[in-house]
């Protein structure tokens, strides 16, 4: 294994380490600052980061606003103050070690007003900014707003290349390095493009070899780029390490980082981490963003792909095959379905699945009256933590604030779940109803000999142990 050596970032010589952000409320202050006392970057997640009371007691992010766009003001003071509190204990923490960087989804909602609200009241608190889940034009002007060194998430050459030509190359300077996140491989969403195969991975060496090429171009032939995605044992990328044809690189480590003692998350969570198996993680595009996503298959994700299968296209007059009368909703408003489609609505609705919701493209899917009732209750809970939902058809542009199409009952609520799952996972059946995101390599924990016995390291300890190669 080649020695791995201190890399230049965000001004410092730092491990190559960076430890991944997660949100909503995983990434945390204390995991950042203790990454970041080991000598690597550690990031705290600002998506509705947690914030506490007196006695050191998370408080609930309840709503009480009777519109959306009220509930969605209340969410951007919450992200707010959770993220000032994070950074402030990272801080702490880190004790002038390493680097502490926030991460944000530019897709997230009031992305902007919640990272700029957080750097205006914890100055000198974070380092660098790192962004993705869209493509984030403004971030640079952001980071130069507040002289803080900023790093991008992108998924290949091209995005960067845009993003420079748009924006970045006003603030050459504070790019502290670019994030490859590789988009079969990384957890959370993932920036597949519409050309691209989610069942066909591809090698990241080409794609990452072909973004330095692009940014030799544009000057940066010393700026950082950090792998990110797929990454479990530095050993397997010893390629790439003092590789010239790369330049300097260094790791991102998204999903070994949940299982350690520093980590937020539920117990119950870290047991299911130990007996992942390959093919346990799931690739699908059910989030309300819109973008793929990397979870853990439970019976969560099941319960969405039985639904989107129980799906029929309608259509409001009498056309082609389209002959067939079906009553939908209290009021039956008649549309029409092909006999065929009939015929499967009945052995549906024999099943219990008895409620027909529509879709923005003119299908029906079919739901029991409880899920049906409670698809609608998430929907009108909305508090729009998404710039654009298709769940609840929430969008944070004015005068409408809507995205201009009908709610999409495929989807869910992405916020309800994730806080579901950040907080209350103790128990089993808490990690089988709600979207566990993981990146592919998840399953690896049960086969790594560092975890025999279901040994839970500390944050200094794994980073330790990946600076063996391992």
């Amino acid at each position: 294994m080649k020695a791995i050596n201190a890399i230049r970032m965000g001004g410092r010589e730092l491990l190559p380490l960076v430890e991944g952000g997660k949100g909503v409320a995983i990434s945390t202050g204390i995991t950042a600052g203790h990454w970041a006392a080991a000598g690597g970057v550690g990031t705290m997640s600002a998506v509705n980061a947690d914030s506490y009371d007196s006695d050191g007691r998370i408080i609930p992010q309840i709503y009480h606003g009777r519109t959306r766009r009220e509930r969605h003001e209340e969410l951007i003071r919450y992200a707010v103050a959770g993220g000032i509190e994070q950074a402030r204990r990272a801080y702490e923490i880190a004790g002038g070690k390493g680097r502490i960087h926030a991460n944000i989804l530019w897709e997230m909602g009031g992305a902007e007003r919640v990272i700029t609200g957080i750097l205006e009241q914890a100055k000198g608190l974070i380092n660098g900014l790192t962004c993705g889940a869209g493509m984030p034009y403004r971030l640079s002007d952001i980071a130069a707003r507040f002289n803080v060194d900023y790093y991008p998430i992108i998924s290949s050459a091209r995005a960067f290349s845009a993003l420079w030509k748009r924006a970045y190359h006003k603030a050459a300077d504070l790019l502290g390095g670019v994030v490859y996140e590789d988009p079969w491989l990384a957890g959370g969403h993932n920036g597949l493009s519409n050309g691209e195969n989610p069942e066909q991975p591809e090698s990241p060496f080409p794609r990452v070899l072909a973004l330095r090429k692009a940014m030799r171009g544009f000057g940066l032939d010393e700026t950082p780029i950090i792998m990110a995605g797929g990454v479990w044992w530095l050993e397997e990328w010893e390629d790439w390490i003092d590789n010239p044809d790369l330049g300097p690189i260094a790791f991102q480590f998204g999903t070994r980082p949940l299982l350690t003692q520093e980590s937020p998350i539920g117990e119950a969570w870290k047991r299911k981490l130990l007996t992942l198996k390959e093919g346990d993680i799931f690739l699908n595009r059910f989030s309300p963003t819109g973008f793929y996503s990397s979870a853990v298959k439970n019976a969560f994700l099941q319960e969405l792909r039985d639904r989107s299968e129980r799906q029929v296209a309608y259509s409001q007059e009498h056309v082609g095959d389209h002959i067939a009368e079906y009553g939908v909703g209290p009021r039956k408003r008649v549309v029409y379905l092909t006999p065929g489609d009939l015929e499967h609505v009945r052995g549906w609705e024999a099943a219990g699945f008895t409620e027909g919701l529509r879709t923005p493209d003119s299908t029906l899917i079919f739901v029991t009256p409880e899920k049906a009732q409670e698809i609608l209750a998430d929907q009108v809970a909305c508090m729009g933590c998404l710039s654009q939902c298709r769940f609840s058809n929430w969008s944070q542009s004015e005068p409408e604030f809507s995205n201009g199409k009908k709610a999409d009952a495929r989807s869910f609520c992405i916020q309800k779940t994730l806080q579901e799952v950040a907080h209350h996972a103790t128990e089993d059946e808490v990690m089988e109803h709600n979207l566990m995101f993981s990146g592919h390599n998840g399953f690896r924990f049960s086969k790594d000999p560092f975890y025999s016995n279901g040994f839970v390291p500390t944050v200094r300890q794994l980073v330790e142990r990946i600076m063996t190669g391992r």
